[in-house]
């Protein structure tokens, strides 16, 4: 039986969404991105360029192509209530309702949600209004904070102290974000994703993957959405023990939990965001979407039918033996704009060489005549899958280097000698 299913956004995770789909039989797939992918595009039975928050349009073309279930990739249309208009028209979503969608687009609602409900995690935090109110305590607070805009930021909108600004920049930050910000505690250790697939209740994780968010090698430079990721073959990493991921995963499911009894239940992907710290595992955020690098990893080893866990996310009859995902090991590396991310080259030409193995993504890069051009963001991605993170990386880096124009990437992601380095620091900090 043909399922219709739309995928809503046009970057490199929901091309990833897209080839998931894809890859099922039976399954025929619409988009609306607001500008063309043109891997997404070679997928798809019919493309609707449009804002991915004009809602109304999108609502239409849905109803009017009879469409069966949708896959939301960005957190923007979620905030604007993609979900709930779809499911008023008939066509459930993997995604979650605009009310319980504030996990990722409100820090302060999901903060007070971890203290109200005793959830494990939450680092120490006060919520401001007041850009004066927000200096004193950052004055009078001894240790270094995290600055964190209550609203959207696209991954990029956290100041750091002792990393990014000192007292008196994160004074400024927070003035000129207009003081509706969270202040945290500095976490200190280890980052990691765990993302899962829930359906209400149920919630069945994937494997766990560690993002790059520096521009540069050695993890230094400015913030981006991310430069790319890797996962390890048996879906762990070496610096998070057993105890530590069954800690983070219950932090997941008292989170859902709490959602549930508050009456806002949580569908569709939530993402995990944990600071592996001396104490365990701390929440650093949650996202109410697949991330994006982190997508093109599970999603290129997932072995199962992606309109199936759907359909079961929909009836809220998600088990784990629905999700089934190989035991390789995968690295994703971005090909982004040189001057990325604070002036890149647009519309300079890429010629792609012989990628190999690699499956490539392609993200936010215009194809003109046979030609793509790069944009403002990240171009393509290449995920290298093998036995080894050796094997992956190898795999990975081969193609991101075959590919010629101003653009550059960061070689170290995946390699041996980064992994080891999370190792050391783990170890130095316990």
């Amino acid at each position: 039986m043909d399922m219709k299913v739309l995928v809503v956004g046009g970057g490199g995770r929901e091309h990833a969404i897209t080839r998931a789909l894809s890859c099922n039989s039976g399954v025929r797939i619409f988009s609306v991105m607001a500008r063309k992918n043109p891997g997404i595009a070679r997928l798809a039975e019919r493309v609707l360029l449009e804002k991915e928050t004009n809602i109304a349009k999108i609502e239409q073309f849905a109803v009017e192509n009879g469409l069966d279930a949708a896959v939301i990739g960005p957190e923007t249309p979620l905030e604007a209530g993609i979900v709930d208009r779809l499911e008023a028209a008939g066509i459930p979503s993997l995604g979650p309702t605009r009310a319980a969608a504030r996990l990722e687009t409100d820090k302060a609602f999901c903060r007070r949600l971890m203290e109200r409900h005793g959830i494990a995690g939450c680092p120490e935090y006060r919520v401001f209004h007041d850009p004066e109110e927000a200096r004193e305590f950052i004055e009078a607070y001894d240790g270094d904070l995290a600055v964190k805009p209550i609203g959207l930021t696209g991954g990029k909108g956290v100041r750091i102290m002792g990393e990014h600004v000192d007292a008196a920049g994160a004074v400024e930050y927070a003035r000129e974000i207009g003081g509706d910000v969270v202040l945290e505690e500095r976490l200190i250790g280890e980052e990691f994703t765990l993302q899962a697939f829930v359906d209400g209740k149920h919630l069945v994780p994937m494997p766990l993957v560690q993002d790059h968010k520096r521009a540069y090698e050695g993890d230094v430079g400015p913030n981006t959405g991310g430069m790319g990721s890797y996962s390890m073959p048996d879906h762990m990493f070496p610096f998070v023990t057993r105890s530590d991921y069954d800690k983070a995963l219950r932090i997941m499911e008292d989170t859902v939990a709490a959602m549930q009894r508050e009456g806002t239940p949580y569908r569709g992907i939530l993402y995990g965001q944990f600071m592996n710290t001396r104490d365990g595992p701390r929440v650093i955020e949650f996202n109410a979407r697949f991330g994006d690098p982190e997508a093109m990893n599970v999603l290129s080893l997932l072995e199962s039918d992606l309109s199936e866990i759907v359909g079961h996310v929909a009836e809220g009859s998600l088990s784990p033996s629905h999700v089934r995902f190989a035991r390789k090991a995968t690295v994703c590396k971005y090909l982004v704009p040189e001057g990325y991310p604070d002036a890149p080259a647009v519309g300079e030409p890429l010629a792609l060489g012989d990628y190999g193995d690699a499956l490539l993504y392609y993200a936010s890069v215009e194809e003109r005549d046979g030609t793509l051009y790069t944009q403002t963001s990240r171009t393509l991605a290449f995920v290298g899958m093998g036995e080894t993170l050796e094997e992956a990386e190898a795999i990975a880096e081969t193609a991101a280097s075959s590919v010629r124009g101003r653009t550059f990437h960061r070689r170290d992601i995946g390699t041996r000698a980064v992994l080891e380095k999370r190792c050391r620091h783990m170890k130095e900090i316990a």
